[in-house]
């Protein structure tokens, strides 16, 4: 695994790269609003793609890698991103299928810039489609970004996660585990879940 800094509109993103000497495709994927790329269900993914000989990308915000918790506005993270996987797929990932996605904030926002990006699938984890509100009205839903996704796309979603249940349609399969929006509470299902979904990018 090497680090290296890529410069974005909105300052300096670092990625995480864990390359395959011949891959089959790419996966790049986003934390979650506080968080980091060590997170578990990402782990648990890289690891997956890894073993499927899917390079794959974590990718930390420039808001991360300044030392902030709290995310920016959505288009400051959305334009960060295209512009870090604008770089990889000029370098690295040059040529390869590119898969994209993340975990909470990071799946929304591979989600609403899937089309700039050129991803040939989407993969979100806890996808976060209404937030909780112990008193009305109800947050407003957020699957209007899922909606706007034209390919195929997983979403892991935990069976007890406070955020709500996202719809599945045809090219939109959700898998559902044990857990809330952390998704720990059954680490072989999501890994199970991601392995037979991104198996159908290598070929296999």
């Amino acid at each position: 695994m090497t680090t290296r800094e890529i410069e974005t509109p909105h300052g300096r993103a670092r990625v995480h790269l864990h390359l395959i000497d011949e891959p089959r495709a790419a996966l790049v994927l986003g934390h979650g609003a506080g968080g980091g790329v060590t997170a578990r269900d990402l782990v648990t993914v890289k690891d997956v793609a890894l073993s499927l000989d899917i390079s794959v990308v974590l990718v930390e915000q420039p808001y991360r890698v300044a030392g902030r918790r709290s995310p920016p506005p959505a288009k400051q993270l959305d334009a960060a991103w295209i512009a870090v996987v604008g770089d990889l797929r000029a370098r690295e990932l040059r040529g390869l299928p590119l898969i994209v996605g993340g975990r909470s904030s990071g799946a929304r926002v591979a989600c609403r810039t899937s089309e700039e990006t050129s991803a040939v699938g989407v993969l979100c984890l806890a996808f976060p489609l209404q937030p909780p509100r112990r008193s009305p009205p109800p947050a407003p839903s957020r699957l209007s970004e899922l909606d706007v996704v034209t390919v195929p796309t997983l979403i892991v979603q935990g069976a007890r996660d406070p955020f709500g249940m996202p719809p599945a349609r045809t090219d939109r399969e959700v898998a559902i585990v044990d857990g809330d929006h952390s998704l720990r509470g059954d680490g072989p299902a999501v890994a199970a879940a991601t392995h037979r979904w991104l198996e159908v990018f290598t070929g296999n």
